[in-house]
């Protein structure tokens, strides 16, 4: 039986005889004596194959990487000028006395230590790329993180309980997986994108505080943060105020940063409305460890005969913006260029900028094509708004407030991360007081902004009739680093009020009935005040790990296309089960 694991073998062992399991790394013959560094979860042992020993020693002539091996042998010192601190076992070496040979393998198609990969081939061989050990460190973590977060909630009354997976499709949010149901016919299950309203009725039910780490699916379009179906910790409880349970979801992040990365979260995590987060950085989700914010000029801009300025400003929901950048001025004009472009992926028609090379000189001492359009009272505003000095650069944005809020929020977050203005360490916050509810232009009606079970804010109910665009949500997102993390609310626990959402939402009763008849029934007996939160594992798991995309935290994770390469799914099935399904596949033109 295995005694040890390779990498838990240290100076503590010596002169011990142990029993290893593991995958030959790499085989090294050194002029007449072989070197095996023997590899398993925990890390490397060096294994040596002295040709006294003639079984061992043919054994290890014969062994190549990923070979999988037993090996019984000495624990001995590594002789002077040998060790290897770098690894926990770089002080020992264990002396071969019997090898076996467990299973052969093919030659890999990369090395185990190899970091530079693409990731198709990563994914197309899942089952070698989870051997390396980066992948090991990061599927360990999340095990850690997971189980701190079970401890956590554990010990604060919490019961995991699990809820469907197959389950009903319903309106609003992302696209739903459908699944035919074979035994009703013209049927279908949906794939939960979450387990909200099941969350909700365990709270009905009187369970007071549930949790679950679940996996949920939604047929989206992908990025490296998102992937078709993820994992959430998802959270609810009763009797909790809005901030009674922020306060109880900052401790336990703050618990499981600490406990399983040594790293200490600020206390308390700051607090900004979604009105100051989209005022000073043009988002709701902002990274603060750039301290760079927008600045607003909308009320000087409408007098202005730049027509650029003026017709937003005047305009309904329009803004006028700047973003300075300290030291900017030395961007080139290619550079500038560049970031044009990139603002107009959201929507901006242009990029204005002022290069402010000498304040004390005045307009003589500032660079721009647009400064002849603008008064020198104006000009003068401008620099005292922004705060700008010899060096800087102001960029401004013009548009629709959304336009301007996306494209000036962006390149703040691109000229921070491009030009050294992104401090190191962790910053979180809540964002709170969402709105209820954002106007979707194409389809003429409101649209909730989180879901339509949250809950008004207090004093606001009225609103919900009578102007559902000022209406507040007690609703909170938990940010890092400028990635959400996290996001809940205090729920909707009455049935009328539930019913003034969705008719705000234009909703109409039999089609509210007909998706969520079930909740409406439920909340009208006797279904407490209650609130939850749900966080994205796999996105705490990637910036705890310090990797660009969640695939890396995901042990088999899908492509961009939603494709897993490595069984090749998703795929065709044959007649026969489509016939089961009452299912007909209509041809595509292409």
């Amino acid at each position: 039986m295995r005694t040890n694991y390779c990498g838990a073998i240290n100076t503590r062992y010596l002169n011990e005889t142990i029993t290893l399991y593991g995958w030959v790394h790499r085989r090294r013959d050194h002029g007449g004596v072989i070197f095996i560094d023997l590899r398993d979860r925990e890390g490397l042992v060096q294994i040596v194959c002295d040709p006294d020993n003639t079984e061992t020693f043919q054994t290890g002539e014969k062994l190549r990487n990923e070979f999988v091996i037993k090996i019984t042998g000495r624990v001995r010192p590594r002789p002077e000028g040998t060790i290897n601190l770098s690894l926990f076992s770089g002080e020992i070496e264990v002396l071969a006395e019997s090898i076996e040979v467990l299973n052969a393998s093919q030659t890999p198609p990369f090395q185990m230590d190899d970091d530079n990969l693409s990731e198709a081939i990563r994914l197309e061989h899942r089952f070698l790329d989870l051997r390396r050990p980066a992948m090991q460190a990061n599927l360990r973590l999340r095990h850690k993180v997971a189980m701190a977060v079970r401890i956590f909630l554990d010990e604060h009354g919490f019961i995991d309980v699990e809820t469907p997976i197959l389950t009903k499709s319903t309106p609003e949010g992302a696209r739903d997986y459908l699944v035919p149901s074979r035994v009703n016919t013209g049927h279908f299950f949906a794939l939960p994108q979450s387990p909200q309203l099941f969350k909700q009725l365990l709270m009905v039910s009187g369970f007071d505080r549930y949790y679950q780490i679940s996996r949920c699916f939604r047929d989206e379009d992908l990025r490296a943060d998102r992937q078709p179906e993820f994992t959430q910790i998802d959270i609810e409880t009763s009797f909790l105020t809005e901030d009674e349970i922020m306060t109880l979801m900052e401790e336990m992040i703050r618990h499981l940063f600490r406990t399983v990365t040594s790293i200490e979260l600020p206390f308390p995590f700051p607090r900004l409305t979604h009105a100051e987060a989209i005022f000073k950085y043009g988002t709701d989700r902002p990274d603060l460890r750039i301290p760079l914010v927008l600045t607003e000029l909308t009320d000087i801009m409408k007098t202005v005969s730049f027509k650029v300025f003026r017709e937003a400003a005047e305009q309904e929901n329009g803004r006028v913006a700047a973003l300075r950048v300290p030291k900017g001025g030395a961007l080139s004009r290619k550079e500038i260029d560049d970031y044009t472009s990139f603002v107009a992926i959201y929507g901006a028609k242009g990029l204005a900028y002022i290069k402010v090379n000498a304040i004390d000189k005045g307009i003589e001492g500032l660079q721009s094509p647009i400064l002849k359009f603008l008064p020198d009272e104006t000009i003068e505003t401008i620099l005292t708004r922004t705060g700008a000095q010899d060096g800087d650069l102001i960029f401004f944005g013009a548009d629709k407030a959304k336009v301007v809020n996306e494209s000036l929020g962006a390149l703040r977050t691109k000229i921070g991360q491009d030009h050294g203005h992104l401090e190191s360490g962790w910053k979180p916050l809540w964002v709170i007081d969402f709105p209820m509810f954002e106007w979707d232009d194409e389809e003429k009606r409101w649209q909730a902004l989180h879901h339509p079970f949250t809950s008004p804010a207090d004093g606001h109910e009225d609103l919900l009739d009578t102007s559902p665009g000022e209406a507040l949500s007690k609703a909170y997102d938990m940010v890092l680093n400028g990635s959400e993390i996290g996001g809940g609310s205090v729920r909707i626990h009455r049935q009328d009020v539930q019913s003034k959402v969705f008719r705000a939402l234009n909703i109409a009763s039999e089609e509210a009935q007909e998706k969520f008849g079930f909740l409406l029934n439920a909340l009208q007996y006797g279904a407490p005040p209650h609130g939850g939160i749900a966080f994205g594992l796999d996105r705490i798991l990637a910036m705890m790990a310090g990797v660009e995309s969640i695939r890396d935290v995901i042990a088999f994770p899908k492509t961009q296309r939603a494709q897993c390469l490595l069984t090749h799914a998703p795929d065709t099935v044959d007649e026969k089960q489509l016939r089961e399904l009452h299912i007909r596949l209509r041809k595509t033109e292409i």
